[in-house]
């Protein structure tokens, strides 16, 4: 049987063919194969669960584009301060607006909590770089590895006002919860801004029968950020009840 994986000839075929011009190897072919044979990596390895989370965290989605002293950016601030002082950490794009305001909030409740602030950063032409909020960065070179990595480090999403990246991040989560693939994860739209939306789900979409009625229920919209918070603790309380309690090693040397 031919070896599955790309052989070291092959891409040594690819380069040669490159620097003289003339190929007899498709690159798009080895390409889609290497490419074909990562995201195959990617998803064993997420077969791998650690038996136990020890840190809840929080996924804010939110406009890039939100000045400090905007009304909203002062909500979305305060909403991250409450959490990052229950002991939750904190997750963005690590970009400026309302990610800025999220990370800005969780450094500011750490000061008696061992909670966290987490950017994850990418290159774009109008964001230099991550926001000076952020206690630890992870870059990332697309979109789709992005994405993967919110729903990996998180157990809930809040979603203020944003545009297409917000409603591109907030529709990937829920149409995950909706095929099963997050379970009790909450996400949450705050804030009238996605009162339309929904509307316009419920009507156009629900009507035409493209979801099913139930989809409703797997997400919540609430008007005030209180209210939020108030989903996440809950949320927060019910995945603390469910974690493995911890087994602490006896020290070296100890005597029963």
């Amino acid at each position: 049987m031919a070896d599955a994986k790309t052989s070291t000839p092959q891409l040594e075929q690819l380069r040669q063919s490159q620097i003289k011009k003339k190929t007899s190897v498709d690159p798009a072919h080895i390409l889609d194969k290497a490419i074909y044979q990562l995201w195959d990596t990617i998803n064993d390895l997420d077969q791998i669960q650690p038996e136990r989370v020890e840190h809840y965290r929080v996924s804010v989605f939110g406009s890039s584009r939100i000045e400090r002293g905007d009304p909203i950016y002062e909500e979305v601030k305060k909403l991250c301060y409450d959490l990052s002082h229950m002991g939750i950490d904190i997750v963005t794009g690590g970009g400026p607006g309302l990610m800025e305001a999220a990370n800005a909030g969780a450094v500011e409740g750490q000061i008696e909590s061992h909670s966290r602030s987490f950017g994850l950063a990418i290159h774009l032409p109008n964001e230099e770089g991550a926001n000076p909020f952020v206690n630890k960065v992870f870059r990332h070179r697309t979109f789709f590895s992005r994405l993967h990595h919110f729903v990996r480090m998180s157990q809930a999403f809040l979603v203020f006002p944003g545009g297409i990246g917000t409603a591109l991040e907030s529709f990937m989560t829920w149409q995950l919860v909706q095929v099963g693939m997050l379970r009790e994860r909450p996400v949450v739209f705050v804030g009238a801004h996605w009162r339309g939306l929904c509307e316009w789900m419920r009507g156009t979409v629900l009507e035409g029968g493209y979801i099913n009625p139930r989809d409703f229920d797997l997400v919540r919209l609430v008007e005030d950020p209180a209210e939020a918070v108030a989903v996440v603790a809950e949320a927060k309380a019910a995945f603390d009840a469910r974690r493995p309690p911890r087994i602490l090693k006896p020290l070296r040397g100890a005597t029963e």
